[in-house]
């Protein structure tokens, strides 16, 4: 079980702008629930994943594992503001997308689902109705909302809260002290919480421990999520390899994610000697972070590599400086999730469920089957259905 302060630091000479910057979001939320601000409803399943903390909780994995789980029976979109991305307004991405057009996380989605809309949009409203009415992405079945809890304009079908095990909201504070973006009681509005970046040695006594911990209503469903890593891809392409082909090696691990401790943390479990190189999430690599990189590198022995992650890798591709060395020894990590304590069959029947029975009612009608039949049957007509796989 995380210690309280494990990775929590509050400073206390913010409180009383933390008290503030609260005050405010509590009295905007107040607004919401009286209804004073209006939270519009779709009739296109929308499954919203989010957190009320700054900073890495997992979101880009968790909205990968539900593609996973839908993309191949139904049109999946995903809609994201595209943090620090150039752009403003509503923007499809495309295969001529850029991490500065969208995004790194949105790039990143678009680069290993190409079949996937991906759009981008501050206002998820706007960006929800140009999905389901623009010609090009009309035939969307469900819509995946990236980092939208806050985004309360919008009711999802499905609200999935993150929350780091690392770093338990109950023990954080506002923002600026700490890293809340609202009230612990924000966690109210979600239908299923997720405990992310969990050991995966975690057992019922934990699951005890956290949930007391969380006190969610009887409603809201919690679930346990650790990482899990996949072959090891070069970056300038070729062959993945094995984690374990680093054992005996030097490695120099380049992270510019929020909290990479519980990813350090299991690659540690590896006969390899470690030398992290941290960035601040969503790092633009500059060019003396360039040089640093390429020294840090040339000091290690040999033999050694480079372990990024899929989200770096996206900036770092447009990045110029790297040397010949570096981008022959990098190699990129995926970064998946999994789910403990036998917890996945309950996330996917929770997921599928809602998309089944909310499919029907949905604006899109079915599409055109190429080989429908002819001479009276109309049956091409029908109201779209999703119809899943033994997932």
């Amino acid at each position: 079980m995380p210690a309280e302060s494990e990775l929590i630091t509050i400073d206390k000479r913010l409180l009383p702008m933390s008290w503030l910057y609260g005050l405010g979001v509590r009295f905007r939320n107040k607004l919401f629930d009286l209804g004073v601000l209006k939270s519009k409803s779709y009739s296109v399943p929308i499954i919203s994943v989010g957190n009320i903390t700054v900073g890495g909780t997992g979101k880009t994995p968790h909205v990968e594992y539900l593609i996973e789980l839908m993309k191949d029976d139904a049109q999946l979109a995903v809609l994201s503001r595209g943090y620090k991305r150039q752009t403003k307004g509503y923007l499809l991405a495309d295969e001529k997308s850029t991490v500065a057009d969208i995004g790194d996380e949105p790039y990143q989605m678009k680069q290993k689902y190409p079949s996937v809309h991906v759009a981008v949009a501050e206002k998820r409203c706007e960006g929800i109705e140009r999905l389901t009415t623009d010609e090009p992405t009309k035939d969307t079945d469900v819509i995946l909302l990236d980092d939208a809890y806050q985004h309360r304009y919008v009711k999802p079908g499905i609200n999935i809260l993150l929350v780091d095990y690392h770093r338990l909201i109950v023990y954080d504070k506002m923002l600026p002290a700490g890293r809340l973006r609202e009230p612990v009681n924000g966690k109210n509005r979600a239908d299923i919480v997720i405990v992310t970046k969990c050991p995966q040695t975690l057992n019922p006594i934990d699951y005890r421990v956290v949930s007391k911990a969380l006190d969610l209503y009887a409603y809201q469903s919690l679930l346990f999520s650790s990482l899990d890593y996949g072959e090891l891809k070069p970056f300038m392409g070729g062959e993945p390899r094995p984690l374990n082909d680093i054992s005996g090696h030097d490695v120099l691990l380049l992270t510019g994610i929020a909290s990479p401790q519980q990813m350090e943390n299991d690659l540690s479990t590896y006969d390899a000697r470690f030398t992290p190189m941290t960035f601040p999430d969503h790092h633009d690599f500059s060019e003396d972070d360039v040089t640093a990189i390429n020294g840090q590198f040339t000091a290690l022995p040999s033999p050694k590599l480079i372990i990024t992650t899929e989200k770096d890798a996206t900036r770092l591709r447009c990045t110029n400086g790297l040397s010949e060395e570096v981008k022959s020894h990098l190699y990129v990590l995926p970064i998946r999730i999994k789910f403990l304590l036998n917890h996945e069959t309950t996330f996917k029947n929770k997921i599928l469920s809602y998309v089944r029975k909310n499919s029907r009612d949905s604006i899109l009608v079915k599409k055109k089957d190429d080989h429908k039949p002819k001479d009276g049957d109309h049956t091409g007509n029908r109201p779209r259905t999703i119809s899943f796989r033994n997932n």
